[in-house]
């Protein structure tokens, strides 16, 4: 991967499409230009549990916002066009919405009212 490839990261718990813009191994800064996964809810050091302490609310990264991510979190994007931000901010939410839906337990409940704030921040719906 070289400079100004358009790369697949993986931030955290979110999947980002961007511009790589930097690459010193072991780590390399990314340009976020789409989102293909959104940050899963909740305590990553506790993962799928609702009743910890703080249950975080994890935002998706904004648009061209720079990331430090490891290289090897990344990927060459092979897809033909980079999608808009906007609508695959909102296809990667209503994504984690439903699956969380499906889950039916106490953590699937906490996460659906996290991420309704955030589809009302993000959206004003």
């Amino acid at each position: 991967m070289n400079v100004g490839d358009l790369v697949v990261a993986r931030y955290k718990s979110g999947e980002y499409v961007g511009e790589l813009i930097q690459l010193d191994r072991p780590k390399a800064k990314v340009r976020m230009l789409a989102v293909r996964k959104h940050p899963t809810q909740g305590d990553l050091h506790h993962p799928e549990q609702a009743d910890v302490a703080f249950f975080h609310e994890r935002r998706a990264l904004s648009y061209r916002e720079v990331a430090n991510v490891f290289a090897s979190d990344l990927e060459p994007y092979d897809g033909a066009e980079v999608p808009d931000y906007r609508a695959s901010l909102a296809e990667a939410l209503d994504a984690e919405i439903a699956a969380m839906e499906r889950r039916g337990d106490a953590f699937g409940r906490r996460a659906l009212l996290e991420l309704e704030k955030l589809k009302r921040d993000y959206f004003g719906n």
